[in-house]
């Protein structure tokens, strides 16, 4: 008798342990217990209970997070491991359709996840979890612990935690309707009549992704020198949509050279200019290295290729 109550101890005590490492990794006693399938109230005495065991907190309470002690980092450390190998052995032992697979949640422009990662999703055994947006609502959603991973170009600065890798680079171009007709604007790029390209540029109909215009914005500060004296015509924060408008109509756009050329062999847009200085823009692959596990990374990190 003894023995089973000892095994039925350390029974809890793993699932005290779970529950503090989901609530670590999620902030958020809540979304810790979604992600277990308990109830809220079932999370929070998992965590009084190991709070007792060890014999001081765990988290300081705030409004709407909770953030680790000294005590709580040093406890993640020495124990993240281990509840991971474990659980790794216990879905071994599971019968497959009963197994629940972990959830990544990402976030990524609709252009980039379209054009780069939809052939790809095969090499993510976990459910993903999708949300579309701009770079820097997504880089907020990440800070606050709505989203585990974000791809995109914005990077969030001072935040002590968070990881910006690397995972491609793409080249700004100008692009139009390929019926427009653009025989002067050609003749100055020839010329190197910058002043002249300037002003061309600055009579036309501007598509714009973001009203704080940071691919136009970018590339024009590398060919310029200085920021565009640009009032766009139309704001749509989705590139595919601002090159299919251009196809159909007239205007112009910066945009990545990857979508611009698979629009161009469509037939209905023409790259009619590159720049004299090459203008890029880096995309990264973000996370909060405190919150994610080790699996996870390397999951995200096959989807990309990094």
């Amino acid at each position: 008798m003894l023995l089973i109550f000892e095994y039925i101890c350390s029974v809890v005590n793993l699932e005290w342990y779970r529950t503090f490492i989901a609530i670590y990794q999620q902030g958020n006693l809540t979304k810790a217990a979604q992600e277990l399938l308990i109830s809220q109230p079932n999370a929070s005495v998992h965590l009084a209970a190991l709070e007792q065991y060890i014999g001081t907190k765990l988290f300081d309470r705030l409004p709407r997070q909770l953030v680790p002690t000294e005590t709580g980092k040093r406890l993640y450390t020495q124990v993240v491991a281990s509840m991971e190998n474990l659980g790794s052995v216990e879905r071994s032992f599971q019968k497959p359709a009963l197994n629940k697979l972990p959830t990544i949640r990402l976030g990524a422009p609709l252009d980039f996840f379209n054009s780069k990662l939809t052939a790809r999703m095969k090499k993510i055994p976990s459910q993903l979890n999708v949300s579309f947006g701009i770079g820097k609502e997504l880089i907020q959603q990440l800070t606050e612990g709505d989203l585990d991973f974000v791809i995109g170009s914005q990077k969030a600065m001072e935040k002590k935690h968070l990881v910006h890798e690397p995972v491609l680079t793409e080249k700004l171009v100008v692009v139009a309707n390929k019926k427009m007709d653009v025989r002067v604007f050609r003749t100055q790029v020839r010329n190197q009549d910058y002043g002249e390209i300037e002003k061309w540029l600055l009579k036309q109909d501007w598509y714009a992704y973001s009203d704080d215009l940071a691919l136009i914005r970018k590339f024009w500060t590398t060919n310029f020198g200085k920021r565009p004296a640009i009032a766009p015509k139309y704001i749509i924060p989705n590139l595919s949509a601002i090159l299919k408008s251009i196809g159909e109509g007239k205007g112009v756009s910066v945009v990545s050279d990857f979508l611009a050329h698979d629009f161009a062999r469509q037939g209905n847009i023409a790259v009619i200019w590159e720049g004299v200085e090459e203008a890029s823009n880096t995309f990264y692959l973000s996370y909060d290295k405190s919150k994610v596990s080790v699996a996870k990374i390397e999951e995200m990190r096959a989807l990309v290729k990094i």
